[in-house]
Parts: C-alpha cells; structure tokens; sequence
C-alpha cells in the first residue's frame, strides 16, 4: 500500500471564466491572483505536496501555455515535485478533461488520483481523505461540508448515509432544499472513474440527437463531473463522502479572495507562524496587528501601522503613518504619507496618495463590498485610448 503511486490534477479553468474577477484578471489569470502572499493555485498545491507518494502534480485548464510556465517551473522547483500544465483545445467538462489527458495522467500507473478545483479555498485535508476512500473501497469520495440551509442552494447538494457515509443523492443547485450537505469540489478516485466517463461517452453516442438536446443543454463532449458522473452513481456504493470540520469557501468573487487571504493567513498561524510578519515592540519596525504577511522586498516606514489581515507583495513602497486593514496590496504600489486603505485591493503598480482614504464596507457577499484597483498601466492605456476617441471626435465635429 506504501508503494502506491498518486497523482493530483487541479482545475485552473481558462480566459472564458473569472470576469467577476475582473479588472484584476484583464492581465493576469485568476489562479495566479496572489491571496496571503501566494497565487491562489499556490495553497491547493502545497497540501497536494503532503499526499503520501505523490508522483506529479497535473494543472488543466484553457489559458494559453505561456502564462502559467513561469510558474510552473519555479514551483517545480520548489517543491521538487513535477508539475505539468496540460492545455484544452476547448473546454471539455471537469470530467471530459479528465478524461481527454488520462494517458498523460496515468503514465505513472497511479493507483489514485486527485481532483480539486482552483478556486476552493479551505485546509485540504487530502491526506484524510486518501485514508478513509481506502477503507471505504469506492471509485472514489468527495470533500463535503455542512452550510447554511440559504446558502446550500448555490452548491451542489448531497445526501450521504451518516453511518457508511455512502453518496446516497446528488444534485447540483437544486431549486428547492435538499440538504445542508453541499460539494467542496476536492475528490480522489480510483483509476475506474476513466470507465465511468467512457460510459458516459458511450451513452452520448449512442443516444439519438433528439434525446441529446432534450437532456443536455451542453455539447457533446462536454462531460460535467457533478450531473453526469455524481448523480448517475450516487447510491450505488461507489461515491463516498468526507466531511470537512474545517474552513471552506468557493472564491468566486475579488471580495471573496480577500476573505479567502484572511482564513489561510489564519491557518500560517498554525502551520507556519514563521512566514507572518511581526512587530518588535519598538519605534524600529511597523506596528502589526493580526495576521500579516509582507514579501521580503518591501519598503515600510517604521510609524505604518498594518493589520490585520494584510497581505503585501514584491517591491511595494509603505509611507510614514499609512494605515493598512484587511487588504491585498499587490507589487510594486506606493502607499504615500498618511493614506489609509480598508477592505480593498490595490493593484498592480497603482500609487495611493498623501491623505487618501480607499475604503469599503467589507460585506464579502456584496459586489461593492470591496473597493479594488486594478493593473494602473493597463488602465494607462484604456484611457489613453478613449483620449484619443474624444480628441478624434472634437476634430470631427469642429470640420463639419
């Protein structure tokens, strides 16, 4: 058993999906948007590097090779574990792209193989569930947690035997309550979920198209791992579940990755207080309070007060008595004398000014909850364009 071989792939999505991360995805892709220090497709691969016998670790998604191969060598190299970043010629489904590189995914004959999506924020007890998929001896068994009864329905919901912890009942945002059990969208299977999708292939195949666009509003060979693969097996003892005590969130909103920075900020302080950042109790050094995290490269004045929850990156400038709470400071910012930021993310190479107040009112669920700015040269450029429309405009106008 000690021998097995296990391999991870994680779902990185592609330049279609994240426009609610917009504008801080306009110039980089959402996995690589830094949430308490680290690109957010950091964290799930730190916990996958903890996996007993892990082999390779397998990025899949449609952004094109270039953006991700700065990471994924340096990561690489960090972790002296492979990672490989697998490109979609379209989108296929999280199951169709399982399925469409299983050769690749199962060069090194794994006996399990992990699933998680990117944008899930949590403690990712992989290890844990490894453990308990073995004894339970299904195709394989899925990450669930407990949530509110309102919140439940923007999940998938689940019902699960709570003496075998069998997947009973699946259904991915029901219209009506099912259960306050929901999908935490991290799994591990056998090599047999490759049989399952093939069977779903087949049935797609073998069905007439009329049928087709009756039940599915997807092409065919898209092949979605909740309706297509979950629902079909659950209660035929195959599917199991694990039920996570800990923190989960879905990071589908640039308020929700802030709180998502706050809750792993959280976790350093149990797992590696040594990368926050801390005080030294005297007029040397900024005052911090909480859990903060500051790049070695960065420039702060000793009368800045920062925290809690701050993560700051490469090469950011902090002026005498800025105040800093709850906020992602991107690289290469200048924080000028006396300016506060709450709530906010400021982006790449943005410049707050003397006496400047960026504020929000922290509702991570509302979409004005956070106040953001985005990439300044990019945003240079939009408005030197729309410059140039105006002046073109006046210029036409003044000759007729």
């Amino acid at each position: 058993m000690s021998e097995e071989k296990v391999v991870a792939v994680i779902m990185v999505g592609g330049p279609t999906k994240g426009t609610r991360f917009r504008p801080l995805s306009f110039n980089t892709p959402k996995p690589l948007i830094p949430l308490a220090g680290q690109p957010m497709i950091h964290h799930p691969i730190s916990a996958c590097k903890k996996i007993s016998n892990l082999a390779q670790i397998f990025l899949i998604g449609f952004y094109e090779e270039r953006e991700f191969a700065l990471y994924v060598s340096s990561i690489s190299n960090e972790l002296k574990i492979p990672v490989r970043y697998l490109k979609e010629d379209k989108p296929h489904g999280s199951a169709g792209a399982l399925y469409y590189f299983r050769d690749r995914i199962m060069e090194e004959k794994p006996s399990h193989v992990f699933l998680l999506n990117c944008d899930v924020c949590c403690s990712f007890p992989l290890q844990g569930i490894l453990d308990a998929h073995r004894r339970y001896g299904g195709i394989g068994t899925m990450l669930v947690i407990k949530v509110s009864a309102e919140a439940a329905s923007q999940f998938g919901e689940l019902i699960a035997d709570p003496d075998t912890k069998e997947l009973l009942h699946y259904t991915e945002k029901p219209e009506t309550f099912v259960s306050d059990l929901i999908n935490c969208g991290v799994y591990v299977f056998t090599s047999d979920i490759f049989n399952a999708i093939e069977e779903v292939y087949s049935q797609i195949r073998d069905t007439s198209s009329n049928y087709q666009s009756a039940t599915r509003s997807v092409p065919a060979d898209f092949v979605r791992l909740d309706q297509d693969i979950l629902s079909p097996l659950a209660g035929k003892k195959q599917l199991y579940t694990y039920e996570n005590k800990d923190f989960w969130e879905q990071i589908k909103t640039p308020g929700k990755s802030l709180k998502c920075s706050a809750l792993y900020l959280s976790q350093f302080r149990e797992t590696s207080p040594h990368i926050l950042a801390s005080g030294d109790g005297t007029n040397r050094k900024p005052n911090i309070i909480g859990d903060v995290y500051i790049h070695p490269s960065v420039k702060l004045h000793p009368t800045a007060k920062i925290g809690p929850n701050v993560s700051i990156s490469a090469n950011v400038r902090v002026g005498p008595g800025v105040r800093l709470i709850s906020c992602i400071i991107l690289d290469d910012v200048e924080i000028k004398e006396n300016a506060v930021v709450i709530n906010s993310i400021i982006g790449w190479k943005s410049s707050i000014g003397r006496w400047s107040r960026v504020q929000a009112s922290g509702d991570y669920n509302d979409r004005l909850g956070i106040t953001i700015l985005g990439n300044f040269i990019f945003f240079f450029f939009v408005q030197q364009i729309f410059r140039c429309f105006f002046l073109i405009n006046l210029f036409l106008q003044v000759r007729l």
